[in-house]
């Protein structure tokens, strides 16, 4: 299927038209060592995706032979589509799959200009709302399928803010076969935010896909607590194929490996059960 980029869409200027270069400076100071992963062999770069009020800019890579790829949505951390973001997809194309990560804050900002986090969370992040941001990941598998992937073989993954997002995700796509989420919050504010109405907390029963769940034991911002509320959750909704790994040595953050908070055994750990997990549902 072949999408006209063009046809429909109702334009808006959006205050985002490129992704990150480099890292985003908001994330603090840059670790030594920082993975980088090779496009030899792909075809990677930025790509416009057709939404409903405009363009959104996106990463994308994939395999430079072949086609029917399976598609796996890359969901940015809180500091946006940065060189973290676009090398995961690049990992992820080495393995086979066509990976794209659309950058879900373009209607509201560039995440790249901020050097203060806070700043970036009141200019930005508070004004994204849920709804938007799953329409546009639909958008993106949309636009695999219009590249000759394969769009139902769908799976997602997603870091801190967007670990969130993949189990929003799950209850929001029936097509999903799987999903990753890396220390996503899984309790919301009392009351709830009106752009963030649900959290996973609040979700459950209506998960179509099995989603496997990373968390840290020494994360500060979500404790040990609510991943335990969370499994008894899922099996309370007979979400049996889901689960929850901790790793009890790890911080939040634990798989950037361009921050202090980096963990390599179980960062290299948990991208292995990501594979196989994707790999076992059909991705």
């Amino acid at each position: 299927m072949t999408l006209n980029r063009n046809a429909g869409l109702s334009r808006r200027a959006f205050a985002a038209t490129s992704l990150v270069a480099g890292f985003t400076l908001a994330a603090g100071p840059l670790r030594a060592g920082a993975i980088v992963t090779d496009a030899n062999g792909l075809d990677a770069g930025e790509v416009r995706i057709p939404v409903s009020d405009g363009v959104v800019p996106a990463y994308r890579a994939k395999p430079t032979h072949g086609a029917r790829w399976p598609v796996v949505l890359v969901v940015q951390e809180v500091f946006g589509v940065h060189e973290h973001i676009k090398d995961i997809c690049r990992r992820f194309a080495k393995q086979g799959f066509y990976a794209i990560a659309p950058s879900l804050y373009a209607r509201y900002g560039d995440p790249g200009k901020y050097t203060d986090p806070h700043a970036l969370m009141t200019e930005i992040v508070s004004k994204v709302p849920d709804a938007g941001v799953m329409t546009d990941l639909d958008a993106a598998s949309a636009f695999a399928a219009s590249e000759h992937a394969d769009a139902n073989r769908l799976g997602t993954i997603g870091f801190c803010w967007g670990g969130r997002i993949v189990w929003l995700y799950a209850a929001h796509n029936p097509k999903l076969k799987a999903g990753a989420s890396f220390y996503g919050p899984l309790r919301g504010p009392v009351p709830p935010n009106p752009l963030r109405p649900l959290y996973p907390l609040d979700i459950t029963a209506n998960l179509h896909a099995p989603v496997l769940g990373f968390y840290g034991g020494k994360d500060m911002g979500i404790h040990l607590s609510d991943v335990e509320a969370m499994r008894a959750a899922l099996a309370k909704a007979g979400k049996l194929d889901c689960r929850i790994d901790v790793f009890m040595d790890a911080e939040h953050g634990f798989f950037a490996d361009y921050r202090p908070s980096y963990n390599e055994a179980d960062a290299k750990l948990a991208w292995a059960r990501a594979l196989e997990w994707f790999r076992k549902a059909g991705v």
